[in-house]
């Protein structure tokens, strides 16, 4: 089986056969990265470009990683020194990459559906790594990988996602994939970081994190994403950590077995404390499974099958 199309937009189109397929994937190429030599030849000969209009750290150079580890020849274009300062528009610096004969194109942009945009204007393929609000389809895919190896599913689990809810791509990207796997999905947040709609998505809506975490196999705790707000979504960061960080105390609410995530940067202090954090090992693994499914997501992109992994 593979992938039927040539790009990975977001998780909201895609179905669990497919999600299941990249995570299926992906337990094949983490062995790799457990390797003396960290590399196969699947992408030999193809060309990715990492254009990226958003600082990143775990995601660019996971995807960076990704793609050398198959053989790939990878460029990162970072677009303060690109022409993008001079003015050039999106399409036209894509289209000036892909008349260099690139394969494959990975995009992060502020701007919600930047990679749809292009996807339906390039042959290349495109893979979003982050687009406005909307979505992040890889960092769900390698929380559900995590999950996943961890727990040993993801039918029947209860995933409680904490935090700003309103900014986070990925919390959006998850609830897709969560629920389209069978998991329940509670997310929890400040009324006035919780968008409407979310009920119509599949999750259960919950303002008092005791609640939310109460017997939770997961707990997913988001960055207070201030960069991206307006003024007064509430009352000061130290109010925000009161009432919605995760300490030891509270997390005792969850399962005896539950994981703690966290797609990062952290805010330490803030939505999760020191504690909590430097004895959550699963974070790093997080950063780890990620460039495990990043591979599988290129490989299958790019025409690979699950036979040939």
């Amino acid at each position: 089986m593979s992938l039927s199309t040539k790009d990975l937009l977001g998780i909201k189109s895609m179905t669990a056969d497919e999600i299941k397929l990249i995570l299926d994937t992906a337990l094949t190429f983490k062995d790799v990265s457990e390797r003396d030599i960290k590399k196969v030849p699947a992408l030999r000969g193809k060309t990715v470009i990492n254009l990226f209009y958003e600082a990143s750290t775990r995601t660019r150079t996971s995807f960076e990683l990704a793609g050398k580890r198959l053989s790939a020849d990878v460029i990162n274009i970072s677009t303060s020194t690109s022409s993008v300062v001079k003015g050039e528009t999106l399409l036209d610096t894509a289209r000036n990459i892909e008349a260099m004969k690139c394969d494959m194109i990975i995009v992060r942009h502020s701007c919600s559906g930047a990679p749809e945009y292009l996807s339906k204007r390039l042959k290349s393929s495109v893979i979003n790594a982050g687009d406005g609000f909307h979505e992040h389809p890889t960092q769900a895919l390698l929380d559900m990988f995590t999950i996943r190896e961890k727990l040993g599913k993801l039918e029947g689990l209860t995933v409680a996602i904490v935090g700003d809810i309103m900014h986070s791509r990925v919390a959006r990207s998850n609830i897709y994939g969560l629920i389209a796997m069978g998991a329940k999905v509670r997310v929890c947040g400040p009324p006035t970081m919780i968008p409407p709609g979310l009920e119509c998505m599949g999750a259960q809506v919950y303002y008092d994190m005791d609640k939310a975490v109460e017997g939770a196999d997961v707990v997913m705790m988001l960055r207070l994403q201030l960069e991206r707000q307006a003024a007064g979504l509430f009352p000061g960061v130290r109010e925000y950590a009161r009432l919605f960080g995760l300490n030891q105390q509270r997390l005792s609410g969850a399962a005896k077995h539950a994981l703690v995530m966290h797609p990062g940067p952290m805010n330490r202090g803030v939505e999760i404390s020191s504690e909590v954090a430097d004895n959550t090992p699963v974070i790093l693994e997080q950063v780890t499974n990620g460039v495990a499914v990043r591979m599988a997501v290129m490989f299958l992109l790019s025409g690979g099958t699950k036979a040939e992994a």
